[in-house]
């Protein structure tokens, strides 16, 4: 816009003139620009918060991630739901459970050092298979600096993280697995919930988890572009 009016040398390109005319029409001339400036600026839409970095970078990020998250969705809508509807504490376990960090020998005969085969063996709703990604993919909706809807996905990330958490210290004071602690001769120590206090427990977590990963589904789908289809809730 005001780079149609500023040509190469304006407006200090003026005919030879009286010293008092050159005075004059040079103010002028920068008094027209300057409408112009704050005309041109008056116009231009207030800049509105970033939904993503750009178009590329956000079909990128949904490319990679929205497979691991809606895999994620189904597994806690059928397989999850079942497992803590039978009590199956083994299969809870296994579904909330990351993937072994260490490595062994054999481990260093293979292409990878056997990082596909260790990410193989994480749960059907652990952090390092589902929330990982939905973790990554928040990040996808901010620039330099942290968006509003980065944020708020990323909190959920972070409650649904505790939960998980919370999931499999139940399935492994199920199974026996997890002692509480307390002072010397059990002074102190916790009482290990009941397996009807244990069922009730993660029952309500995952009602409580439900809600939650329904919030992050809401929030990222608010503004999505329509070429990218939207992730499904529970």
């Amino acid at each position: 816009m005001t780079r149609g009016l500023i040509k190469a040398g304006y407006p200090w390109n003026v005919p030879q003139s009286s010293r008092s005319d050159f005075i004059v029409r040079g103010v002028k001339s920068l008094f027209i620009v300057s409408l112009a400036v704050t005309s041109s600026c008056s116009i231009v839409p207030k800049k509105q918060p970033a939904v993503a970095r750009g178009r590329a970078t956000l079909e990128q990020a949904y490319e990679r991630y929205s497979p691991r998250i809606s895999a994620g969705g189904k597994f806690y809508a059928n397989d999850l739901r079942e497992l803590i509807s039978k009590n199956d504490w083994v299969g809870i376990k296994a579904a909330t459970s990351d993937p072994p960090q260490n490595r062994d020998r054999s481990d260093l005969t293979k292409v990878d050092g056997g990082v596909s085969e260790r990410a193989a063996k994480a749960g059907g709703f652990s952090d390092a298979r589902v929330l990982v990604a939905c973790d990554l993919y928040a990040g996808s909706f901010s620039d330099n600096s942290m968006s509003l809807k980065t944020k708020s996905m990323k909190e959920k990330v972070e409650k649904l993280r505790a939960i998980v958490t919370e999931m499999n210290l139940i399935s492994r004071q199920a199974l026996g697995e997890e002692q509480n602690g307390g002072l010397l001769f059990g002074i102190g120590a916790k009482v290990t919930p009941s397996p009807a206090e244990l069922q009730k427990n993660i029952r309500q977590l995952y009602v409580e988890g439900g809600n939650i990963w329904n919030e992050y589904i809401f929030a990222a789908n608010d503004g999505l572009p329509i070429q990218l289809a939207k992730l499904s809730y529970l």
